[in-house]
């Protein structure tokens, strides 16, 4: 009971220059990492539809294009926890929230969206699962279409929610492309499909 008393009379007494104080700190803190990872496609890293007649858009719903595919991998110096950020170069463009936008045509009307879904990952060698985390990394779950706003990585196929590490990691990436219902555009003449997405390698 002295104790108790004891403390809380300490902390009444301190209070005051607690509430009164003039300075206050700021800290910056991070790591840096003795190894770097480097992603690259193989082949292109476009994307190319060709020019697509007006007339073979639907008017009511959205119209599907062919999907395509493309080869990513990220290549590191070690074995590291890395994820892939996805930013969206077309911001404010999609009608999809979570899917990456493709310009805005006829001044502000948003022409559609693409995804990106991640097939045959595998982890130096090894068959893995997309995982992904919308608290930064903090927690993960699986996640086969990979969103804006999340960020990517690889878990093994019987657990989830843990990151794995690699040195190595290769990806099959399915592009698909949506354009919104064309009843809402004037197509009277060339609109530009003008997707854009860059993926950042972060390091956790």
């Amino acid at each position: 009971m002295k104790t108790f008393a004891s403390s809380l009379m300490l902390a009444l007494l301190v209070t005051p220059s607690v509430y009164a104080a003039s300075s206050i700190d700021l800290a910056v803190r991070g790591k840096i990492t003795p190894s770097a990872c480097t992603p690259a496609f193989a082949g292109s890293n476009i994307i190319e539809h060709g020019k697509i007649a007006a007339k073979d858009l639907r008017q009511d719903n959205p119209t599907s294009l062919p999907k395509a595919n493309v080869k990513l991998s990220i290549t590191c110096e070690a074995s590291t926890f890395f994820a892939i950020k996805p930013l969206d170069n077309r911001s404010g463009t999609s009608n999809s929230p979570v899917k990456f936008g493709l310009g805005f045509v006829n001044g502000d009307k948003k022409l559609g969206n693409f995804y990106l879904m991640p097939m045959n990952m595998l982890a130096d060698g090894i068959a893995v699962q997309p995982i992904a985390s919308n608290n930064g990394g903090n927690t993960w779950y699986a996640e086969w279409l990979w969103e804006l706003w999340t960020l990517w990585g690889a878990g093994a196929m019987d657990d989830a929610s843990t990151l794995l590490p690699s040195k190595v990691l290769e990806i099959d990436l399915e592009v698909g492309t949506s354009i919104a219902r064309a009843d809402q555009f004037d197509l009277s003449e060339e609109v530009d499909i003008d997707g854009s997405a860059t993926l950042e390698v972060v390091y956790l």
